[in-house]
């Protein structure tokens, strides 16, 4: 009859497991949501003409837990009771480790919204000298020679000592590989986290110029097929090369410059911009006299600059000259820069697509409860852009500036000046307490997170925004 097909069909629909002694039922459709590249997926197709159930040794109350994820795409509160690495080990044996990561990755990153979450610290020499987030929320933390990788769960992957006394400058070159340098050891060097080794090293040389010695890396960035690092030397001698990625080659050598000055000074920051081939440079120097600094964009085919600006004193003197900026942040994705302004603490932002002698425009504050008295120019000073938010770093202060609305083309100097108005708006994103932490030394933003590094203090602080409606967080 029509009623037994029913039931029949129901029951070949389900399935049941003993994982680690203990009896699970529950239907294939659940079982198989992580797709056919998962181990529960085979084991799903075994023949249904054997009544026993299929037999998994393992632990059966993680394997409640992860089974609730496969029916609700949320983890239950009883995934409270187990490390992030035990849940993760379980996911990866089971092949539903993309379901953990959806149910447990961080809501969409609002600048507003954000909190600390937790601290990576690393093992030994908790002092981090520089770190570097990816896409996927996870991050490689240099410390003193050493560099500790960890996952998108923050889990820590992998720990590589190179042969630096201390890191100064990472980049992540490929998914496995580092390029890393430092002010007190010559050379450009790359390192494999996958096999703990040392894959390469270039060297800035120019036989010719017996100044070029023991050139130091200050800064990296990468594109999808080269390395640029910024070398300096002791006698003021310094340039950008270009390094191919796959083959660890010097392939040109841009921007040589010599001299004291400070519009000849070693780039401090590199930027690659993909969209239209172009690398920022910029340098600031903050001293008695207060700051002084460059940008300066290179098209690396022809080794052109093709823009650039440096204060004080340069061409086009705009309504705040001798204000000078303290920090140069490049929005990637919306081709913008801002600079940060050493006196008056405003942030002030160009659209890259029409640089002219003077394209800032200032924006203003419109909430005077955060109005400042100008900047303090001791203050060290970080900007980061990430999502379209610039955060900005004074001192142990955090705030963020949110775009409200496209900037509009205007012509004349108070038409810019007006401009300013309304495009971003300003928040701070810390607690009192969070300030008192130690000044900020870096910002980087990856998958939906915020890492911070303070001064003296161990480790690099999660920022995440708060999920509502009340689901677990297990950091």
């Amino acid at each position: 009859s029509t009623s037994h097909a029913t039931v029949e069909s129901n029951a070949s629909d389900r399935i049941k497991l003993n994982v680690g002694g203990k009896l699970f039922e529950t239907t294939l459709s659940t079982i198989r949501s992580d797709g056919p590249d998962s181990l529960l997926y085979d084991l799903s197709n075994r023949s249904s003409n054997d009544p026993n159930p299929v037999f998994i040794d393992r632990d059966p109350e993680i394997f409640s837990v992860l089974l609730s994820l496969l029916r609700t795409n949320h983890l239950p509160s009883t995934a409270l009771r187990f490390s992030k690495q035990e849940l993760a080990d379980e996911a990866n044996f089971y092949g539903i480790d993309s379901h953990l990561r959806a149910a447990t990755s961080p809501p969409p990153f609002s600048g507003i919204d954000a909190s600390i979450v937790g601290t990576v610290r690393p093992a030994s020499e908790g002092f981090p000298s520089t770190f570097t987030a990816a896409d996927n929320g996870s991050v490689w933390i240099a410390h003193g020679g050493q560099l500790s990788s960890y996952d998108w769960n923050l889990i820590h992957s992998a720990t590589v000592r190179t042969h630096l006394d201390e890191i100064k400058s990472i980049c992540r070159v490929w998914p496995e590989i580092a390029a890393v340098g430092t002010s007190s050891d010559a050379g450009l060097h790359f390192y494999n986290f996958s096999g703990s080794r040392h894959v390469g090293s270039v060297h800035w040389s120019d036989p010719t110029d017996p100044r070029i010695f023991k050139a130091r890396v200050n800064a990296i960035t990468a594109s999808e097929n080269s390395v640029f690092a910024s070398f300096d030397c002791s006698h003021r001698e310094n340039c950008i090369l270009e390094v191919d990625k796959a083959k660890i080659q010097i392939v040109s050598q841009l921007g040589r410059q010599s001299g004291n000055q400070a519009k000849h000074m070693v780039p401090m920051k590199l930027t690659w911009i993909q969209t239209t081939g172009v690398l920022v440079g910029s340098a600031v120097t903050g001293g008695a006299f207060g700051y002084s600094g460059y940008i300066r964009l290179w098209d690396p085919r022809s080794g052109e600059v093709v823009w650039e600006t440096h204060e004080p004193g340069a061409s086009g003197r705009s309504s705040r000259f001798g204000d000078s900026f303290s920090a140069i942040e490049v929005d990637v994705e919306k081709l913008l820069l801002f600079k940060l302004c050493s006196k008056s603490g405003d942030l002030a932002m160009a659209d890259m697509r029409r640089l002219g002698d003077d394209p800032w425009v200032y924006l203003k504050e419109k909430n005077p409860s955060l109005w400042t008295d100008g900047g303090d120019g001791s203050i060290s000073s970080v900007v980061h852009c990430y999502k379209e938010q610039v955060f900005v770093g004074r001192g142990g202060e955090l705030e963020v500036w949110s775009r409200v609305q496209e900037v509009i083309e205007c012509e004349s100097e108070r038409e810019r000046e007006s401009d300013g108005e309304g495009v971003y708006r300003r928040n701070f994103v810390d607690k009192r307490e969070d300030s008192g932490k130690g000044v900020i030394k870096k910002i980087e933003g990856g998958g939906d997170r915020l890492f911070i590094s303070r001064e003296d203090v161990e480790g690099i602080e999660v920022w995440e925004s708060s999920h509502s409606a009340g689901a677990i967080s297990v950091l």
